[in-house]
């Protein structure tokens, strides 16, 4: 009798390369040609070509390469890659019905146990039950304008932090993200420093990220893998797996209970949680929808936030000019005797491109979340079987020079009407994913980015910080994980004024 004491590794990957081969030769004459892409080697194909670093700039390079769309196989399962807008679209907007499923993700979906939230759902009843859920609570701007004072209040919050201790600009940037999503998740009120529902959603969206990287982990591509043991050798993702399930159970139940009990005790603020808990008798199905529904609006708002307002202080520490520009419009339409509030936003085009820019310049997913086909398709003459996993390339669609000129250029101007020129196309149609996948928090995500934005270049002048004499030029150079985030710099925050000061003073409170 076979037993995991006797086997090994090889043991396994010829198990799995058997039947990769038996499955070759019994499976039908493809009715078209796959994309273009890597070569590969035979059994294996293109195991040694699925990048485990940045894997969007080797998906870039396949696009110089193969063309807007490229094809590769590992152990019989076929991955495709989109490098264009007009690629995306065709498939993942105009074809949604077939391009709308996920993957399933042994790491992250079965083992750490994602496959219940929003993002990791199949396309069905459930993914639709969530998805009204939220669109209801912020689906829309108009919808999310109930939310413009907490944004607003959090957002003072913020600068009187930073104003305190420059130095802990990032912390203090996921302490306002946290305190913004768990007030309309769940009604809560964050502590003011080390607040556990913050620091839990932090290590979770870490986790999370690191689990769902492309190529990150073997059972991702052998699932067989997901059988062995957590003593076995070479095991060691079973550990980790464990260890973020304990995460992500406490990240679902801990919110949701204190939810319960202060709706219990008839003490409980309104909430997206209370709202669907209210004058209702949940079944076990119900309970589990929204419980989870719950869960998908706070993982989803924050991180994702976090990393597009420290990528707004890099390009601000980096890009001076823009900064002035910025500083400028504000104090001509705004004035220097208040802070800026959502009434000023159509009167702020200036601050609207620059917003718009960091959302382009810092791609927050830089691969999105994986699709699924889910029956056979014909695109362009080639062939994209049942169960292909689709992944657009969403960090080149926003730095492909034949849409962007000078990407890597921080350029607010390129949304703006100059010279008679067209501005560049809307990078908000990118960088939250396409069809029926949208990210649903897009405009909770719009207003935090541009809020954060206009209050602080309001009151702060920040530049590059300076060393024994030595001014420090920060690095661009994004974290790898299916959420990025630039790698942690340093940079100078000051405030503009004695005015800037007392705005930033003034007592906030709901």
């Amino acid at each position: 009798m076979l037993t995991f004491a006797n086997v090994t590794w090889l043991d396994l990957c010829l198990a799995t390369a058997g039947m990769y081969l038996i499955k070759q030769a019994s499976r039908k004459k493809n009715p078209a040609p796959y994309p273009p892409g890597p070569p590969g080697w035979p059994l294996i194909r293109n195991f040694l070509d699925m990048p485990h670093i940045k894997a969007w700039l080797t998906f870039a390079e396949w696009g110089k390469r193969y063309g807007d769309i490229s094809h590769i196989e590992v152990l019989g399962h076929h991955i495709i890659v989109l490098n264009s807008l007009k690629t995306a679209m065709e498939l993942l907007d105009k074809k949604s019905s077939v391009y709308s499923d996920r993957p399933v993700l042994p790491m992250c979906g079965e083992l750490v146990g994602w496959k219940h939230a929003l993002g990791f759902l199949s396309y069905g009843d459930r993914f639709r039950c969530y998805r009204k859920n939220i669109h209801r609570v912020i689906g829309s701007r108009t919808a999310m304008e109930v939310y413009n004072p907490l944004e607003e209040i959090e957002t003072h919050r913020f600068l009187k932090r930073v104003f305190a201790k420059p130095e802990q600009l990032q912390a203090h940037i996921r302490h306002a993200a946290g305190a913004i999503i768990l007030r309309i998740s769940y009604g809560y009120d964050v502590e003011e420093n080390n607040d556990p529902f913050v620091d839990l959603a932090d290590r979770g969206m870490d986790q999370l990220s690191q689990s769902t990287a492309p190529g990150a982990f073997m059972v991702d591509i052998m699932p067989s893998l997901a059988k062995v043991p957590e003593w076995f050798p070479g095991a060691g993702f079973k550990r980790l797996a464990r260890e973020w399930h304990q995460t992500l159970d406490e990240m679902v139940d801990a919110p949701y209970k204190f939810v319960k009990d202060q709706m219990a005790a008839g003490v409980a603020p309104v909430s997206f949680t209370s709202n669907l808990l209210e004058g209702r008798t949940l079944s076990a199905e119900e309970d589990h929808n929204v419980k989870w529904s719950a869960l998908s609006l706070y993982s989803g708002g924050a991180d994702t936030t976090v990393s597009a307002i420290y990528s707004l202080f890099l390009a601000m520490t980096l890009f001076p000019d823009v900064q002035k520009k910025a500083q400028a419009e504000i104090d001509a339409i705004v004035g220097t005797d208040r802070l800026p509030s959502f009434a000023d936003r159509d009167s702020l085009p200036y601050i609207e491109a620059l917003v718009k820019e960091v959302l382009r310049w810092n791609a927050v997913a830089p691969t999105g979340v994986m699709h699924c086909v889910s029956e056979d398709d014909i695109h362009a003459g080639y062939y994209i079987p049942k169960g292909s996993v689709v992944i657009p390339n969403i960090w080149f669609m926003l730095h492909d020079p034949r849409t962007y000129a000078n990407p890597s250029e921080f350029n607010p101007e390129r949304f703006l009407d100059n010279d008679g020129k067209d501005p560049e196309p809307e990078p908000r149609t990118i960088c939250f994913g396409f069809g029926r996948r949208i990210c649903p928090g897009i405009h909770l995500a719009d207003a935090s980015v541009w809020i954060s934005a206009v209050m602080s270049l309001a009151v702060f002048d920040i530049s590059k910080a300076v060393e024994n004499g030595v001014e420090i030029t920060p690095e661009v150079d994004p974290t790898t994980g299916t959420i990025s985030h630039p790698k942690p710099f340093k940079c100078s925050i000051k405030p503009r004024s004695a005015k800037a000061i007392a705005l930033i003073q003034q007592d906030v409170n709901y």
